[in-house]
């Protein structure tokens, strides 16, 4: 090992993912991150538990983003419209990191294992926006269902972004995706 170098959590981040995306998730260890990061793995278990972690490591700064922003929604909103404020609030954050979420999303892709942590995942950011949706004195099935549908257009619209099926910011995905919706669920 070399001389110390700021930002271990980073360089291990990268590592991992540059290796996932070469190799495939099972075939890479986490003495093969480490050592692609230049550090050890002691240092690679100090900043996380396990190498999944290391694809789900910003669950925790989305909830916080979500839950912020369904909490700063007008109080006229309806619970989607502080569903959608919720949505575009964390778009807002992935935005700048198209690239590692297309990569992180084609690793997840190819592993049925992340893909069942990813469902985890968006559950976890589920109940937090039907919690938040609950602090507002949203009643518990009104908060619950707008939380889940909330979660299924960002899906929807976060796939249309890492795929790049059109050169569009991840809100402009979600906004379009929340009026497809509308669409299709008014009386004709």
């Amino acid at each position: 090992m070399g001389r110390w170098q700021p930002d271990a959590r980073g360089r291990l981040a990268r590592a991992a993912l540059e290796l996932y995306v070469e190799r495939g998730f099972d075939r890479t260890s986490v003495a093969e991150i480490a050592e692609r990061a230049g550090l050890t793995e002691r240092t690679f278990f100090r900043h996380y538990a396990d190498k999944r972690e290391v694809l789900f490591a910003g669950s925790s700064e989305l909830r916080d983003v979500l839950a912020s922003a369904v909490e700063q929604a007008p109080a006229s909103a309806t619970p989607m419209d502080a569903v959608a404020a919720a949505l575009e609030a964390a778009a807002a954050v992935l935005e700048a990191r198209q690239e590692h979420a297309r990569q992180r999303q084609s690793v997840i892709d190819a592993n049925s294992e992340l893909q069942e942590r990813e469902l985890i995942k968006l559950a976890s950011l589920s109940a937090t926006l039907s919690d938040a949706l609950r602090q507002r004195e949203v009643d518990e099935a009104a908060a619950g269902l707008a939380a889940e549908v909330g979660i299924a257009v960002f899906k929807f619209a976060f796939r249309r972004w890492v795929d790049r099926t059109e050169d569009k910011e991840l809100a402009q995905f979600i906004r379009e995706s929340l009026a497809d919706l509308r669409a299709a669920t008014a009386d004709r």
